[in-house]
């Protein structure tokens, strides 16, 4: 169980941390050289989500967030795209559906506030180490709010993309309120939001909600977590601490939170290790964070 929610790849943690191929029925997940390659297993949906690709997504975090081998993640989806949002045949079950008193406001919720669908994206942001989603084909809706909880999106030109909730009547509810503010100036926020627009990789980069645009999402996507898992995973998870410090942080906060973390840094194993590998113009041989 994850929070009270259900899982679907009964794998257990030793099972998890190997490197060969796992497989549930909506996500697969390879480990090489640290790098986690995670894909959303659903093409013949467009990788569309249903109630087994939300727990997937969210157990597939929760693992990686201690699987302390991982130094960097890959998010992506398998086929012809990335994620087309909610499964349609959801939104049939709402056609005069009757709505429970409490809704979604009284749903189990993880201690940082999320409900099961809002994990499924703001997990990504827990996972401690840099998570890149590579964007092809189509990511809308719900889909586009998964690419929005990685820390960095690599994007197709021709992708398109869309906060697309307002065409069935809905807002967005899977923590894009949250994840787009700070990426995009309001009036475009608020654009984008209640006209439901579809925009290409082109459009996104220039809004500065793509981080880069290539032609192979995923293999630049594969090629910058290398490079990443290549670093110190200390400092790296430690970056990323800093990063996800909330913008309600006051300048005593961080400022206190980066010599708190530079602090643990020096004169550790790893640090020296970089150190060392600088001078002596060499690889470094990093170990797992502890």
């Amino acid at each position: 169980m994850t929070d009270g929610w259900p899982v679907v790849s009964g794998l257990t943690e030793s099972q998890f941390s190997q490197t060969e191929q796992r497989m549930t029925d909506r996500i697969t997940v390879s480990i090489e050289g640290g790098v986690a390659d995670v894909r959303m297993n659903r093409p013949d949906k467009m990788n569309a989500l249903d109630d087994a690709m939300f727990s997937a997504l969210i157990e597939t975090g929760e693992r990686l967030k201690t699987d302390n081998s991982v130094r960097a993640v890959v998010l992506s989806g398998e086929g012809r795209g990335f994620c087309a949002g909610l499964d349609t045949s959801n939104f049939a079950g709402m056609a005069g559906g009757k709505r429970s008193s409490g809704g979604l406001v009284d749903t189990p919720r993880t201690p940082g506030g999320a409900n099961r669908a809002q994990q499924a994206c703001m997990v990504w942001r827990e996972v401690p180490v840099p998570v890149i989603a590579a964007v092809q084909g189509v990511a809308f809706g719900g889909g586009f709010q998964i690419a929005l909880g990685a820390d960095l999106r690599f994007v197709a030109p021709d992708a398109r993309m869309s906060v697309m909730e307002i065409k069935w009547g809905l807002v967005p509810d899977m923590a894009g309120m949250l994840l787009l503010r700070p990426l995009v100036r309001d009036d475009v926020f608020r654009d984008l939001t209640f006209s439901g627009r579809i925009f290409d990789g082109q459009e996104a980069i220039q809004l500065g909600i793509a981080t880069r645009v290539t032609a192979d999402p995923r293999s630049e996507a594969l090629e910058y977590a290398a490079a990443v898992a290549g670093r110190s995973p200390d400092a790296i998870r430690g970056a990323k601490r800093l990063l996800n410090l909330p913008a309600t942080a006051t300048a005593h906060e961080i400022l206190l939170a980066e010599s708190v973390e530079q602090t643990a840094l020096i004169g550790s194993p790893n640090q020296i290790e970089a150190v060392m590998a600088n001078l002596e113009k060499r690889a470094p041989r990093f170990t797992d964070a502890a």
